[in-house]
């Protein structure tokens, strides 16, 4: 008498013998969704602090005032440089970004060092703006304090974006991002092109239109 063979069924969960294997789980993007909730907090800060700038320039000039104080000038000449470097570092990181994803890393390592070279720049350039303009704050105009505070916000968000590529530059070093993860280096550049973008509306509110 023939014995009947039974066959346990495979589970849903494992693969048989000779499959492909499954697909590696995707990682949560936790840096990129940090990234854009600091991002759209600094758009609504710096967004509220131009909204009283401009409000209160256009209550001065309406009332027969001036706006720049006597002896006090906003140059254009440095702004525009400080812009057309920023615009330059955006292209920078994210060439960063796009190696990475390659796994290209010396052309990485080579984007991410000339955009903290950029970054640098700018920051050089403040400091010497900032001794050209003459502004001081214990005049009775809240025009001063304002461009110190927006600019000087601005100045804060450029390192603290240096300190950001900085440390995905390093863990780029250390080997941890690849095609297969490169969330760091995308939220760092993420960074970078909102504080690019707030200093190129700070550029025209401020020292184009005056």
């Amino acid at each position: 008498m023939a014995v009947a063979q039974h066959t346990a069924p495979v589970p849903a969960s494992h693969s048989a013998i000779g499959d492909a294997p499954p697909a590696p789980l995707a990682r949560p993007r936790v840096v990129m969704v940090a990234t854009a909730f600091a991002v759209a907090g600094m758009v609504v800060f710096f967004g509220g602090l131009l909204g009283i700038y401009l409000q209160q320039r256009a209550a001065a000039l309406s009332g027969g005032g001036t706006w720049v104080p006597e002896k006090a000038t906003l140059p254009l000449q440095q702004p525009t440089v400080m812009v057309l470097a920023l615009i330059g570092s955006s292209f920078m990181v994210q060439w960063a970004v796009d190696a990475i994803r390659r796994d290209d890393r010396p052309q990485a390592y080579l984007a991410l060092g000339v955009t903290l070279l950029f970054g640098v720049a700018v920051v050089n350039m403040a400091v010497y703006l900032y001794s050209v303009m003459g502004l001081d704050i214990a005049i009775q105009t809240p025009m001063p304090m304002l461009v110190y505070v927006i600019t000087g916000a601005h100045l804060l968000a450029l390192i603290v974006a240096m300190v950001f590529v900085g440390l995905m530059a390093f863990r780029a070093l250390g080997g941890q991002f690849s095609s297969r993860q490169s969330d760091g280096v995308s939220a760092a550049a993420l960074f970078w092109h909102a504080q690019v973008l707030v200093f190129a509306i700070i550029w025209f509110a401020i020292y184009v239109t005056k």
